[in-house]
């Protein structure tokens, strides 16, 4: 082994952007480029408007302003303005900021003054400026370097800060805002704090009925009673049941959505199962009594502690530094609350029962074939002939877990493919035999009774609910024809009509795959559409070579590396507002052929640009 020096000048000292810069994951979890959900980009947005929403909360300003456009974000809020001498500080110095003052702020999310610096540090131009006491102070930097500070100014504008920046595209490279995240993360903030206006885009985000609102927006299938809505002192809840199946739960707290859940959430459904044995005076099974509900818990906590930067997961046990558990904050609750709201309303509380009783059959007569299933996959070697499994559930990188991802695709060829261009640590390949039944309208015993479910269900390990699913992506790698497109839909109606809720996490994507691969004696370029085809071709010069991919088998391991790796595109399937699942389920694999056959023409790239564009290639 060679000699390593290791001395005074190896020791290095890095000033605060350029930490967060080099380490960004510390701080703000995985970069991505849009696509999903928790990208950077999006924890970058939540970062500044997180400050507008503590102001809201503390009582001041009822409207925030928010404008994206050509990757310029902009947020302006009306609440009291930061302090005008500290208005350079708190956006460019670590632990500094008006959160540890538990006086100013006492129930915030952002408590641990990072938040802003992080956003200033990864944006290739960010400005702040504050309003207040009829004066206002602005400062504009660049990848967290002041360029300019203005001086103390008169101004007649309303109290409030504003907030513009846009974010570093060396950092977030091909970065796109999707609107559906941005409107599901202010939609979340309007349930939260009822009376707020959020104007985004010229478009108003408002709720007058907290979580209530949110669960009638989101519910997978018609409830069973009316939605139960209960609201306390730092604590709001509200909860159905459908005949979905498995559980749907959304958990906040102050304000941040714990897409992990966490101590609340944990506490919530523990809660729920004793309240309701105790009413009914019968000791159902908590798989029973959870089958189907959809439910969304907010807590208020004083200086709650997260299990990373990026506050996906609450792990505080109390609710209160010294205090209540929040186990028994949340039990007590629900058994004063809850319970009295079932003496009042007996045809809720008989709905209840009925839908218990009902998930009971259900889950004794799929006993026997449950078991029958099991002992199939365990024979069919799952790990060996359907799932080439990635090493992170070998080892003990559990912190890793959330760069898993897991490719469902059809045919060996294609699955060889890409199960040789994979990263064997993070990346895993389910291997379809044909295309997947119809599920449609089936019930979960369909599950169990086919092979390719029973162990696709058995790769996922979401049988007993979401906790134990293995993989953070779960992605459909299909051909782009026909039949690629037809086995995609079935894998989504396999999804939608059995685990909504893997969808409605944002768990569920589909590959994008180069439609053509254009090159000259130096440079190669992959095409994901005619337009970049087009491009494409005016750099390569003359006589290019021009490939069209019609398969996933065609393309070699060497070049889908290119597509899986750091530049690989996904398409989220999202739930829109407005589309129920079961809307989606009937439109897609219902009776009207015709109007899906046209859905499939026009979503086919490969089919429009034959018909688009005759060229041979």
């Amino acid at each position: 082994m060679a000699d390593v020096q290791y001395t005074e000048d190896n020791i290095r000292s890095l000033d605060w952007k350029e930490h967060i810069r080099l380490r960004p994951g510390m701080y703000i979890g995985k970069l991505g480029d849009g696509t999903t959900a928790d990208d950077g980009i999006y924890v970058l947005l939540k970062e500044v408007i997180d400050n507008c929403i503590d102001e809201y909360v503390m009582g001041y300003g009822k409207t925030i302003e928010i404008t994206i456009k050509d990757k310029t974000v902009k947020v302006r809020d009306y609440g009291r303005g930061i302090p005008l001498g500290k208005v350079v500080d708190v956006v460019s110095k670590m632990n500094t900021g008006a959160k540890y003052d538990s006086k100013a702020f006492k129930k915030s999310v952002g408590l641990n003054g990072v938040g802003t610096k992080a956003v200033n540090a990864l944006s290739d131009n960010f400005r702040v400026e504050s309003v207040r006491d009829g004066k206002s102070k602005a400062a504009t930097f660049a990848r967290g370097e002041l360029l300019e500070e203005t001086d103390l100014e008169e101004s007649t504008k309303r109290r409030g800060t504003k907030v513009e920046f846009i974010p570093d595209a060396g950092i977030f490279q091909n970065f796109q805002y999707k609107m559906q995240h941005v409107e599901r993360l202010l939609w979340n903030y309007a349930y939260l704090n009822t009376g707020l206006t959020i104007i985004f885009n010229g478009q108003k985000y408002k709720s007058e009925h907290g979580l209530k609102d949110l669960l009638e927006a989101n519910l997978s299938a018609e409830p069973y009673y009316p939605i139960i809505h209960l609201r306390g002192d730092d604590i709001e809840v509200a909860l159905t049941h459908t005949n979905a199946y498995g559980e749907e739960h959304y958990s906040f707290v102050n304000g941040q959505f714990t897409t992990q859940g966490g101590t609340h959430q944990g506490a919530f459904r523990e809660a729920l199962v004793k309240v309701v044995r105790e009413f009914y005076q019968k000791d159902y099974d908590a798989v029973d009594i959870r089958a189907g509900v959809v439910g969304a818990i907010s807590v208020k906590v004083i200086e709650p502690v997260f299990e990373s930067q990026t506050k996906t997961k609450l792990g505080s046990t109390e609710i209160e530094p010294d205090g209540t558990s929040i186990r028994s904050f949340i039990l007590d609750f629900l058994k004063r609350e809850l319970d009295n709201y079932l003496h009042m309303n007996q045809e809720t509380a008989e709905s209840i029962q009925k839908r218990i009783m009902q998930s009971e059959r259900e889950r004794k007569d799929l006993a026997g074939i449950k078991k029958l299933a099991r002992e199939r996959a365990k024979k069919a070697n799952l790990h060996n002939k359907k799932l080439r499994d990635c090493r992170v559930h070998f080892s003990d990188k559990h912190d890793r877990k959330e760069e898993t991802t897991l490719f469902i695709t059809e045919g060996d060829s294609a699955s060889g493919s890409i199960t040789k261009a994979r990263d064997v640590n993070t990346q895993a390949v389910f291997s379809l035999k044909g295309k997947p039944l119809n599920s449609f309208g089936l019930t979960k015993k369909v599950v169990y009774e086919n092979e390719e479910f029973n162990l696709l269900q058995a790769a996922l390990n979401i049988e007993d609910g979401m906790e134990g699913l293995r993989y953070n992506q779960v992605v459909i790698a299909t051909d782009a024809d026909v039949d690629g497109m037809h086995i995609r839909l079935l894998l989504i109606t396999f999804f939608l009509q059995f685990f909504p809720e893997l969808v409605k996490a944002g768990h569920l994507y589909v590959l994008q795959t180069p439609l053509f691969r254009v090159r000259n004696k130096k440079d190669t370029w992959y095409c994901y559409s005619e337009e970049e085809k087009r491009n494409a071709m005016r750099k390569a010069g003359k006589n290019p070579e021009i490939t069209r991919f019609k398969g996933l088998g065609e393309i070699s391991p060497d070049e889908f590396s290119h597509f899986i790796g750091e530049s690989i595109r996904l398409d989220p399937v999202v739930i829109g507002k407005d589309s129920s699942v079961q809307e989606l389920l009937r439109f897609f694999m219902g009776k009207n052929s015709p109007e899906r056959q046209d859905f499939i023409i026009e979503n086919l790239k490969v089919e429009k640009d034959e018909i688009e564009d005759p060229e041979t290639v």
